[in-house]
């Protein structure tokens, strides 16, 4: 049915929660695009004028494009290449969503969306609707077309799932920028002492690739083991200049909430290496996106702020 200019404006109030419900559901900028270029679709084709409450049926249209979406996205990353991590999101993008409470802002971060990996296609819902937009379990029920009962008993089960990780601390801009300069100084002093004492003793390091760039097929465990590789990830070299492009830039960022290093070769974002950072000021997990299908976002951010100078140079 033809739309009118009302109801456009009406989707495209409703677009940025979409986006970060669709984000946060399916770890992947693009897909998350694509489910809401077809909810408006969906929109287009209804009755609009006998819908009673547009939000609401926007919201159970996407949710559940996006369940079909994860069902299907597992089948494939069983034959992904190497580690599968969730695309970065640069701060200032729309798409990190809401952000006024903890809960909100955990259900962003890179640790809680490798976390939600674990969860079923339905848990991860409720989680995502319930803790990050404090959906009623009443309309989360009707969403997903289950019990309200049921609602509230899948929100505590992944609930518990998602605690039953890592310890997690918020940082501020600040601190976030201080943790990247301490840790690319440690990698960058050509010793392994300095990084050990900036990890955890079972610090974890994983990298992405999707068999586009070279990255471990299996995640180093260890503070030692972590730091030798780090020292050698960050030492410059003509054969490394070669194989990433160009003359490598380091600098500090936050990615979905958590200090990050963001690795650029001629304006092009190659890498985003969130650290995961414990209460006691730890790093408890280092993960390298480096697939350059997930970093053009990035890229397209980097490029319209004020990234200042880099921290390093490799």
């Amino acid at each position: 049915m033809s739309l009118t200019a009302s109801d456009v404006d009406r989707f495209e109030a409703a677009r940025p929660r979409l986006e970060a419900i669709a984000y946060r559901l399916l770890g992947s900028a693009g897909e998350a695009e694509d489910a809401v270029q077809e909810t408006f679709l969906r929109w287009q084709a209804a009755d609009v004028g006998r819908i009673e409450v547009p939000d609401a049926w926007l919201t159970k249209v996407l949710t559940n494009l996006c369940l079909n979406q994860l069902t299907s996205a597992r089948a494939r990353r069983e034959t992904y290449v190497g580690q599968w991590l969730p695309e970065p999101l640069l701060a200032g993008d729309r798409m990190l969503g809401p952000a006024e409470t903890a809960e909100q802002r955990e259900s962003v971060s890179y640790a809680v969306l490798t976390l939600m990996e674990r969860l079923s296609p339905t848990e991860r819902a409720v989680y995502v609707l319930r803790a990050a937009f404090d959906y009623p379990h009443r309309e989360i029920a009707e969403i997903l077309d289950i019990t309200e009962a049921t609602s509230q008993q899948v929100f505590h089960r992944a609930k518990k799932h998602v605690a039953d990780g890592r310890a997690r601390t918020e940082v501020d801009g600040v601190a976030a920028r201080r943790i990247v300069e301490e840790f690319l100084a440690a990698a960058a002093s050509g010793r392994v002492e300095p990084l050990v004492r900036l990890l955890t003793g079972d610090v974890t390091a994983i990298g992405d690739g999707g068999g586009k760039v070279p990255a471990r097929t299996a995640a180093l465990q260890g503070a030692l083991a972590v730091a030798r590789f780090m020292r050698g990830m960050f030492r410059p070299g003509e054969a490394k200049r070669a194989l990433v492009g160009g003359t490598a830039e380091a600098y500090a960022w936050t990615a979905n909430g958590e200090p990050a290093v963001v690795v650029v070769v001629d304006g092009r974002v190659i890498g985003v290496m969130c650290l995961e950072v414990t209460p006691e000021g730890g790093i408890a997990a280092i993960r390298n996106q480096a697939n350059p299908d997930k970093l053009a976002r990035a890229t397209e951010l980097f490029a319209a702020a004020d990234h200042g100078r880099p921290l390093l140079t490799t």
